[in-house]
């Protein structure tokens, strides 16, 4: 079987740093600007970067855990 381009571990920790990143960013924005609702129409951009972030990161992660 051949080897995969990636090892897992490192897609792991890829995964668990978009996780990280994902509520850094929602925490700062929080602080900075004193919003923390993320379903208000200003803060739409903020959403989208958190969901997006924080979504491959958890598909990332769920993904490693299959054997192939």
């Amino acid at each position: 079987m051949a080897e995969p381009a990636y090892p897992t571990r490192t897609i792991k920790a890829f995964s668990l740093l978009l996780i990280v990143t994902a509520i850094i960013f929602y925490w700062v924005w929080g602080v900075a600007y004193g919003s923390w609702n993320i379903f208000s129409a200003e803060n739409m951009g903020v959403y989208v970067i958190f969901v997006v972030l924080l979504g491959f990161g958890i598909l990332g992660y769920l993904l490693t855990r299959f054997k192939r």
